[in-house]
């Protein structure tokens, strides 16, 4: 049987940013531009991990590049797999939570056009890729009261 041409990388992260209110989320949802890819889609923040960089850098880097937001806490969540047809490779995406004070003014890098900070069930209905859905939800199931319990020793990174 020959093997397959395709490979397997940790190449990006996705970063849920939330600000907890009492009990419920106000989560971030940013509109990509008309000349980036997806035009039009609602995402969380997205992005590579470049060379040499773990991938708790990139998500923080990611972070502050489209939004200008730092956040109080991070978290580690999950991690989701997608095929990239046109490289021939299998994509993980390494998944973190991170927390935000209120609902600050967000400042959009130049991929997207607009933000909202919605409800979990409204980001959950707006975002348009499945996985960010399935994220969102393992993210509450572990770090609804604003932290992970006895998993917080595994699961919060520190970030200073």
């Amino acid at each position: 049987m020959p093997r397959s041409t395709a490979k397997i990388e940790l190449g990006v992260v996705d970063v849920l940013v939330v600000s907890p209110h009492a009990s419920s989320w106000r989560v971030l949802v940013m509109q990509r531009g008309g000349k980036t890819r997806c035009p039009g889609a609602w995402e969380i923040v997205h992005g590579r991990i470049e060379r040499g960089e773990t991938p708790e850098r990139a998500a923080l880097r990611e972070l502050r590049e489209e939004t200008g937001l730092v956040p109080d806490k991070l978290y580690n969540v999950t991690v989701h797999a997608f095929y990239v047809h046109h490289i021939r490779t299998v994509e993980l995406a390494a998944v973190f939570c991170a927390f935000v004070r209120g609902a600050p003014r967000v400042t959009l890098g130049d991929e997207h056009v607009r933000y909202e900070w919605l409800s979990r069930a409204q980001a959950a209905r707006r975002v348009t890729w499945p996985s960010e859905r399935d994220a969102l939800a393992r993210a509450w199931a572990l770090l609804r009261r604003g932290n992970a319990g006895v998993a917080d020793d595994v699961l919060l990174i520190k970030t200073k």
